[in-house]
């Protein structure tokens, strides 16, 4: 894969559309978590793809290619929301869109309602910590924020996650 972002950071196309097309899984479900739209999730794709190809020379280190591209994702993800200042609510039609390895559809239900509390900074921070596994390192170069203040935002969000489930009563 390494080899691959090497050869696109010279200008290969097709070296670059078969990484890219390696994680368009991957930024897509981080999109939809933002925009909760197919659409413009699909969007944020496109532009995604046209972002990372023209800035692929700027990406330092290629083996964090999928990092930087779910940075990217973010970002644009963030500005969408700014430029279109809408705010979605989850219905179960929009959450049968989502593609999810979970069996559950009401722990994902809730758990998606439970997110959507959260501020952007907070439901990014957790779902780059616990949905892509992503180490607090990578996680403070993502978002642009220092590390100390990754882990205190994660701090911050649970805590505000275990409060609403401990208003939420679900342990019955």
């Amino acid at each position: 894969m390494i080899r691959l972002v090497k050869k696109a950071q010279k200008g290969n196309e097709k070296a670059f559309l078969k990484v890219f097309q390696a994680y368009e899984g991957d930024i897509y479900r981080m999109a939809f978590i933002y925009v909760k739209n197919q659409e413009d999730a699909l969007d944020i794709v496109q532009e995604v793809a046209f972002k990372s190809f023209d800035k692929i020379d700027t990406l330092k280190e290629p083996a964090y290619f999928k990092t930087w591209l779910i940075k990217i994702t973010i970002s644009c993800s963030l500005n969408f929301i700014k430029q279109h200042k809408k705010v979605v609510p989850l219905t179960f039609e929009m959450l049968n869109e989502v593609p999810s390895n979970a069996t559950d559809v009401a722990t994902s239900i809730l758990l998606q309602q439970m997110l959507d509390k959260l501020s952007e900074e907070e439901k990014g921070v957790v779902i780059l910590k616990y949905f892509e596994g992503y180490s607090f390192k990578d996680i403070s170069e993502s978002l642009h924020i220092p590390l100390g203040t990754a882990k205190s935002v994660l701090y911050r969000a649970i805590q505000k996650l275990r409060l609403q489930v401990e208003e939420g009563d679900f342990y019955e």
